[in-house]
């Protein structure tokens, strides 16, 4: 879509259901995250989250080529530019992880490496936290990649503010 074509009604609603949709995934993944004790259960839970606020991120803020539409889908739901779906940083940490995990080892000589840690204790300077790569905190619900982390709740709540603009526009 050039800059100067506009969406058909059809199309916004078929991008508008396709954001209702994948709230409700990330809702049920939240769901089946507060009743997870198994850590593949977790990880796969926290996973489906990401990739679904990952896909209405993508509906709203595309790529270069798409941005027209994103900025159309945008101003008729009334989302900010700089809503907190619009940084895929950390969900691109999960995404590319096999990078990570390539460019640790290319620039670390350390023999530690500690992943898929689910711990309700922040890292303490003794838990050797700078190690850390993939970490859940399931008592903030805080997800972090090494230094950098997010509020689930504050992922899953601007996805239910989304939603909640989409009402009018398709079926429950």
């Amino acid at each position: 879509m050039t800059d100067s074509k506009k969406l058909s009604p059809l199309a916004e609603m078929t991008f508008i259901g396709e954001i209702v949709a994948q709230t409700k995934i990330a809702e049920n993944a939240a769901d089946q995250l507060n009743k997870s004790s198994d850590s593949v259960e977790v990880w796969g839970s926290v996973q489906s989250i990401l990739i679904a606020a990952a896909n209405v991120s993508k509906i709203l803020w595309p790529v270069k080529k798409r941005m027209a539409r994103g900025k159309q889908l945008r101003e008729l739901l009334g989302v900010d530019e700089d809503h907190l779906l619009s940084d895929r940083t950390l969900r691109n940490h999960f995404e590319h992880y096999d990078e990570r995990i390539e460019d640790w080892f290319e620039s670390n000589n350390s023999a530690v490496y500690i992943d898929s840690i689910i711990d309700p204790f922040e890292p303490t300077p003794l838990s050797l936290p700078q190690f850390y790569h993939r970490s859940y905190n399931p008592s903030s619900r805080k997800l972090s990649f090494r230094n950098e982390s997010i509020d689930l709740d504050a992922v899953l709540a601007a996805l239910a503010e989304i939603r909640e603009k989409c009402q009018g526009f398709a079926l429950p």
